[in-house]
């Protein structure tokens, strides 16, 4: 039978819908890039805001009204946040939550033989363990994506994923070790570590990120290791003084910012204040050389006012982001931000994220600018126009380069030459 998957939502999705496909893989299913030819197509949910739902539910009808015969299969965040809302969502033959991914083949074999509906949905344990599962081959990338952390203790106000993920807990080093080494044999030249927080990593079995990045770094054959969003206050300068000993750890730092002012951050529930951050940021530029910091930044969260989004404005362009994620407060039902006094109008939020959608490209654009006359390795991706590369420095840096030959997963030094909106222009010597 062939299987499909749509991922919606974070790099850990990506890594689990991989892992949920190898698992069908290894049962005798053949992975199809087309999900109207497909026999089965698994729907990998995110809930992270309202509209992340609206997305899910118009996934699971235009799935079943292109392959009416297909299986469909919902699963991931949404159904396990909101059990019941998924549970009637009828468009999926199979609802499987994300505390019992083990069951997928069962349920799927279930229905089959059935062809009865299956609603699987497992509430999380209250100490569960990191849920085995493993990837050594990314189909079509030239990075892997690595998941080492589950979970978050957090509860920011506005956020669900505590509910959907469950805990923080981690993957066991002996694991960790084994499925790098496995990826590293198959040829991948980078290895991008990702969790729901990620900072957090080991806090459950005595460890620290630090000890994955290190178990990341030490095959040969690996030549970069990234790491994916981290939660600031967790970037002690000890531990970025450790981090810097790694000089195949990439130096491009997502710290997931939310705000730039102070009294937002508290009513966020968020960990840290923007003078802790802007330490942060200068230590780890003063460790790598060239760091790209990337973040993401809401507006017009409940009880933001004109001044304080003005302080945010401004703390973003003081930090100066190689790339900012932007975007608007969204109402999540079952966070405590829903029910919070001073929700902003839509008209005042939609003018909120076009002036820092403009602000944050023009910084974006300068550090494009700082990048002209560097000589960096690219990793080529893929060819995006006839003799056309497109890739990533070790800083994230987007950049195409014109080649006579094929540069696709090969990691190349380019001088770039000139920068534009939305990447950088190199030039290779053939």
């Amino acid at each position: 039978m062939k299987v499909s998957v749509i991922t919606l939502g974070c790099k850990v999705n990506q890594y689990e819908s991989q892992a949920m496909l190898t698992q069908l893989v290894s049962a005798g299913f053949t992975v199809c890039d087309a999900a109207d030819e497909s026999d089965v197509v698994l729907i990998n949910s995110c809930t992270v805001t309202a509209m992340s739902d609206h997305k899910v539910r118009q996934t699971l009808h235009r799935a079943r009204r292109k392959n009416p015969g297909a299986v469909l299969v919902l699963t991931g965040c949404m159904p396990q946040a909101f059990p019941e809302a998924a549970a009637g969502l009828h468009d999926a033959d199979i609802v499987l939550g994300n505390s019992n991914r083990a069951a997928l083949l069962p349920d799927i074999l279930k229905y089959l033989s059935s062809r009865q509906r299956v609603v699987d949905i497992v509430p999380h344990e209250k100490a569960p363990g990191f849920e085995s599962m493993k990837v050594s081959s990314f189909f079509e990338r030239t990075r892997a994506f690595m998941k080492i952390e589950d979970g978050c203790n957090r509860f920011c106000s506005y956020c669900i994923i505590p509910y959907a993920r469950g805990r923080v807990r981690s993957k066991p080093m002996e694991e960790l070790k084994k499925e790098i080494a496995e990826i590293a044999a198959n040829g991948y030249r980078e290895i991008v570590l990702t969790g729901i927080n990620l900072s957090a990593y080991g806090q459950d079995l005595g460890l620290h990120l630090c000890d994955a990045v290190e178990a990341a770094c030490e095959p040969d054959s690996v030549t970069r290791v990234r790491l994916g969003s981290l939660e600031p206050e967790q970037l002690s300068e000890d531990v970025i003084a450790r981090l810097s000993r790694q000089e195949k750890l990439c130096a491009q730092f997502h710290l997931s910012l939310q705000s730039g002012s102070d009294a937002t951050l508290r009513r966020m529930n968020r960990h840290y204040g923007t003078e802790e951050y802007r330490t942060i940021v200068k230590n780890l530029r003063a460790a790598f050389e060239n760091a790209a910091i990337t973040t993401d930044i809401m507006v017009g969260f409940p009880g933001e006012t004109e001044e304080e989004f003005q302080e945010s404005l401004a703390f973003a362009r003081e930090i100066a982001f190689a790339k900012v994620h932007v975007f608007a407060y969204s109402r999540r039902p079952g966070t405590k931000a829903n029910d919070a006094p001073g929700q902003i109008a839509p008209a005042v939020k939609e003018q909120r994220s076009r002036l820092m959608i403009e602000a944050t490209q023009q910084i974006k654009e300068a550090f494009f600018q700082r990048q002209i006359g560097l000589t960096e390795p690219v990793l080529f991706e893929r060819e995006c126009d006839r003799n056309v590369y497109e890739g990533y420095t070790e800083n994230y840096t987007p950049v195409k380069a014109h080649s006579g030959k094929s540069l696709s997963g090969e990691i190349v030094p380019a001088r770039i030459t000139e920068a534009l909106s939305d990447c950088c222009l190199a030039e290779i010597k053939e």
